[in-house]
């Protein structure tokens, strides 16, 4: 903490330093070290990677909010919200490179986590833009529980919560996109038996209720799906991390990422006509 908070003393007009010590000592108090490093000694791991950007990305934003808020010279492009958990958060940076020049797309802040989760920050998230297209998920947490073990989570209280959120994100007059959600592991999930020594899997059975509850939903209110599940599936074992991580290798973060931008691109074009 003495060396950050020697860092403190660069700041000035023009220079700034990312603190990255202060939110990392801060998930240490609710996660395991070994959710944050890639090899339990030194480097950090897909999360760890996308907590520094977001600190770095954090310095941008307040340094520039006008034109991140949409003033020129962005103005003219299409405003894209990408909404969810870390699958999304994963994908996200390779989004905004391919849709370079066509959208300003701008994940909110923080991990969506389950249903529960979205319907409190909801209107925060939404924030007082006027959004083009939104690309939304929940579901992984809420098959999974993680720090929400303990409320509903079942498929019917999924289903509820999931029609609430639809009816909020249909009030903003933006494109709606849902992503089906990626695939749970086969293995018992590591952060589940790491930190709340609980050994979960996600039967195929289940699984496909959450699934299903979803495509009723947005059935329901004709918005489009991207179908991310159908995507990475037959191919899960080459593209996740492990049998017992939920999340993906950069290959597999990228293949889902050129299906989100191109069911952006082609909704933006769409928009335009």
């Amino acid at each position: 903490m003495k060396f950050r908070d020697a860092l403190h003393a660069i700041d000035q007009p023009n220079v700034l330093h990312a603190d990255v010590t202060t939110p990392w000592r801060t998930l240490l108090e609710r996660k395991h070290f070994s959710d944050l490093s890639g090899n339990n000694i030194n480097h950090p791991n897909d999360f760890g990677h996308r907590l520094y950007a977001d600190v770095i990305g954090a310095l941008f934003e307040s340094s520039n909010d006008d034109q991140l808020a949409g003033d020129e010279p962005a103005r003219a492009l299409a405003r894209v919200l990408l909404m969810g958990d870390s699958i999304s958060i994963g994908y996200t940076p390779y989004v905004k490179t391919l849709l370079q020049g066509k959208a300003e797309v701008i994940h909110h802040r923080g991990n969506a986590g389950p249903s529960i989760r979205g319907l409190v920050h909801i209107d925060q998230w939404l924030g007082d833009r006027q959004w083009d297209i939104i690309h939304f998920n929940f579901g992984l947490w809420d098959m999974y529980g993680w720090e929400y073990l303990k409320d509903d989570r079942s498929p019917a209280a999924y289903e509820m919560r999931l029609e609430a959120l639809v009816q909020r994100l249909k009030m903003t007059g933006a494109k709606l996109i849902w992503a089906t959600t990626t695939p749970a592991c086969p293995a018992p999930e590591i952060s589940m038996k790491n930190r709340f020594s609980s050994e979960v899997i996600i039967a195929p059975a289940l699984e496909q209720q959450y699934l299903d509850a979803a495509t009723r939903v947005m059935k329901k209110h004709q918005i489009q799906v991207n179908d991310l599940h159908a995507l990475v599936q037959p191919e899960l074992e080459k593209y996740a991390i492990a049998p017992d991580n939920v999340h993906f290798k950069p290959a597999g973060r990228k293949l889902l990422a050129n299906q989100v931008a191109e069911t952006i691109a082609t909704a933006i074009g769409e928009l335009v006509e």
